[in-house]
């Protein structure tokens, strides 16, 4: 199948399950990012976009962060696993590399925000055995149909271009289940100088290395998670800030 047709695959895919809006991030070899946030699928610059990927870029979508969709995003699940779960569930299998862990974009019976996106998440991550660190609730995607230079080229292939019509996963008992640890900064008592929630993508990230670390996940593991996090981000300060941000979580636990 064409690269043009497995881009068309998932834009279809998610326009049919009610993906009405898109966040497109465009990661040059230079790490210079660029954002095209809020975007209709039927309107994304695609000629731009493989122009940009022929130049080494790294690209990547989810559904618009602002809104509440019926959607969420397991990352590095095996792919057998992968097609048992969208013969059983409306579900896109994205194939991002050789080794062979997928991207699942898993559609859900009621539209969620992104905290109960992270929550469903969490639920969900050690039923499949899916990568914790993609644990967030606005994680980014590979859109298919591109190059992943990460990974040496190699192409981003939907799976099921044309899925079974299967239900929608119902994600009460994951909305059920005992909250996960926040993963906004709650401050201390004395870090009164602080607001009470940080909103900001690094304040998302410092709950999340929390709550992996109270989780158990290794700081190796954590720290590479958020090195790929904070890369589309902060580009040549990622490594510094990674560095960084892990080695406050570990004071902060002590």
């Amino acid at each position: 199948m064409p690269a043009r047709d497995h881009t068309a695959a998932m834009l279809r895919f998610w326009l049919q399950r009610g993906i009405g809006a898109v966040d497109l991030a465009v990661r040059r070899a230079d790490a210079t990012m660029i954002w095209h946030r809020e975007v209709s699928p039927r309107q994304l610059p695609l000629r731009w976009v493989r122009a940009e990927n022929v130049r080494h870029a790294e690209i990547y979508i989810r559904p618009a962060r602002t809104d509440a969709w019926p959607m969420i995003l397991l990352d590095d699940v095996e792919p057998g696993l992968a097609r048992r779960i969208a013969r059983k569930y409306a579900a896109l299998v994205v194939n991002t590399s050789l080794a062979g862990g997928c991207h699942l974009w898993l559609c859900l019976t009621r539209a969620l925000n992104e905290a109960q996106r992270y929550q469903a998440q969490r639920w969900l991550i050690p039923h499949i055995n899916a990568d914790p660190g993609s644990v967030s609730g606005e994680h980014l995607g590979r859109l298919a149909g591109l190059r992943n230079w990460k990974r040496g080229g190699v192409w981003v292939n939907v799976l099921n271009p044309e899925p079974l019509p299967r239900p929608a996963w119902d994600p009460t008992p994951a909305l059920r289940a005992p909250p996960p640890i926040p993963h906004r900064i709650t401050p201390s008592p004395r870090q009164h100088h602080h607001p009470a929630t940080d909103d900001s993508a690094s304040g998302h990230e410092w709950g999340w290395v929390c709550g992996a670390l109270e989780a158990g996940i290794a700081p190796a593991i954590i720290y590479r998670q958020l090195l790929e996090r904070a890369s589309l981000r902060r580009g040549r300060d990622a490594e510094r800030y990674a560095r960084y941000t892990l080695q406050r979580a570990l004071r902060h636990r002590s």
